[in-house]
């Protein structure tokens, strides 16, 4: 197994604005900024390269209302910093797992100091372990999927579900991984998205060459799957979704969905009041029956997601959809918890963690393989992700998780890689022509009948197939993109 230590760690920032406002629970995000990690790794005593991105978007790893988005960045930035400072100190490991495991206690142990949220805690240790992560399929000079089906991580997966003993990834989800290199979309309709060209205010049209509505995507990429975020107001949410149901009963009589409930709930008891009043709505029967309708993702606020009560809810109603976790998804705890009240399973994303999202994907395979009772759930969601990095690395995952379909929403609310430098355009368009193409001078996700490629992605180390360093040279610390303003003025 590779030893492993950082080295060194540097940033690049790109200001990014979206073009039309993404509306998802209390945030509407119109600009963020996208970060760049580079970090240098001794792996086996050679000196190797990984690199690491994430937007950090308003509202989400911290959703209280009572904070502005600037107020909010600096708490990120300070998770970031300190999972960097966590990760020089723990010195050289003997394999990526007890790398990754003594940051991740470094983290826990500091956020109980600082009172920090373990979900935004462990964004710091996300994006440091994607850039240990990227220096090992580098320094092996292998793939993700093949380091994975290798445990060239070195996982062991009974410390995180002891139920999994001494097993290893391979042989639990190795059955379930996609065989092509194909990925379907599930396509992000926000609570504020235009459903119809028609409905679009002439000061907010888009003038791109990008669809802009529900119906105007469909049509354009052929998308089958969709992701509905709910806003909480009952009657509002039933007339939303009757205008949706016609829609894609026109357009795409065969669509597959999920519900986002956003946090929007406080009480389980609320959001099964709402349920009764759209199943009572005869244009909605055939909508929300299991022949399209395939869960519901997070109704309750964070704060109560996981509480002894929802367990009783849960237990007396038989007929209720699937439940899956996502912002609960905080700590490597979190499903376990989950599990036992009742919901069927979690969402994956790699700001929550790699390593965490591959040990949950582990015990759900377990559990489909010795409870066929239940419906385990192992979602792909999204965090408005962008390429050259992020997006790539998260395509990469979900793949090697099995994840069939996946919510992608970044190239729905911003125009493509048109906010990054010109280099990164050209080397995309050079190495990644299968999941790109060149929309306007700028390359944009290439959806056809609703499919992605990833080929190029999957046969690259984690995801991006050439080295950042060969197109980006601006590579500063933390407090140095802080003075030059990076993180004001959002």
């Amino acid at each position: 197994m590779p030893a492993i230590r950082l080295i060194d760690l540097r940033y690049h920032v790109v200001r990014t604005a979206t073009r039309f406002p993404f509306r998802y629970g209390i945030a509407a995000m119109t600009a963020a900024p996208h970060l760049f990690l580079r970090a240098e790794f001794e792996v086996d005593g050679k000196r190797v390269t990984g690199f690491s991105a994430e937007g950090l978007p308003p509202k989400w790893f911290v959703k209280s209302p009572d904070t502005t988005f600037d107020q909010d960045l600096p708490d990120m930035i300070e998770v970031i910093r300190n999972a960097v400072k966590a990760a020089s100190e723990v010195g050289e490991q003997p394999s990526f797992y007890d790398w990754w495991r003594a940051v991740y206690q470094g983290q826990d142990s500091w956020a109980v100091e600082n009172a920090t949220p373990p979900l935004l805690v462990h964004l710091g240790t996300s994006l440091v372990e994607r850039a240990g992560i990227d220096a090992l399929c580098r320094a092996l000079g292998q793939p993700f999927a093949q380091v994975l089906a290798d445990n060239g991580l070195g996982l062991r997966l009974g410390e995180i579900h002891p139920e999994l003993g001494d097993r290893r990834p391979a042989e639990l989800i190795q059955q379930g991984q996609v065989a092509d290199s194909t990925l379907l979309i599930r396509h992000t309709v926000g609570l504020a998205d235009p459903l119809t060209d028609d409905e679009i205010l002439e000061a907010d049209r888009v003038d791109d060459g990008l669809p802009h509505s529900l119906e105007a995507c469909v049509k354009a990429y052929g998308i089958r799957y969709f992701k509905i975020k709910l806003g909480g107001l009952a009657d509002h949410d039933c007339e939303r979704l009757r205008r949706i149901a016609g829609i894609l009963n026109r357009l795409v009589p065969d669509f597959r969905y999920t519900l986002d409930g956003n946090e929007q709930f406080r009480d389980f008891g609320d959001f099964w009041g709402l349920w009764e009043q759209l199943q009572a709505d005869p244009d909605l029967t055939s909508f929300l029956s299991p022949e399209h309708l395939l869960f519901v993702e997070q109704p309750l606020h964070r704060d109560v997601a996981l509480a002894d009560e929802v367990e009783g809810i849960l237990a007396c109603w038989p007929d209720a959809p699937p439940f899956i976790i996502d912002e609960s998804d905080a700590s490597l705890d979190s499903l376990r918890r989950a599990l036992n009240l009742g919901y069927s399973g979690t969402s994956h994303k790699n700001c929550k963690g790699v390593i965490k999202g591959i040990a949950n994907a582990c015990l759900l395979a377990h559990l489909s393989a010795t409870n066929a009772s239940r419906s385990w759930v192992l979602s792909g969601e999204d965090l408005a992700n962008i390429g050259p990095v992020a997006l790539l690395q998260d395509l990469t995952v979900m793949h090697s998780l099995g994840i069939r379909h996946v919510e992608r929403n970044g190239h729905h609310y911003f125009s493509g890689l048109g906010m990054m430098p010109p280099s990164v355009q050209g080397a995309v368009l050079a190495n990644h022509g299968d999941l790109y193409r060149e929309h306007d001078g700028y390359p944009a996700l290439a959806i056809r009948d609703g499919v992605i490629e990833i080929g190029s992605v999957l046969t690259a180390p984690f995801g991006t197939g050439f080295v950042m360093d060969d197109v980006i040279d601006d590579w500063r610390s933390l407090n140095e993109w802080e003075n030059a303003g990076a993180f004001r003025g959002y």
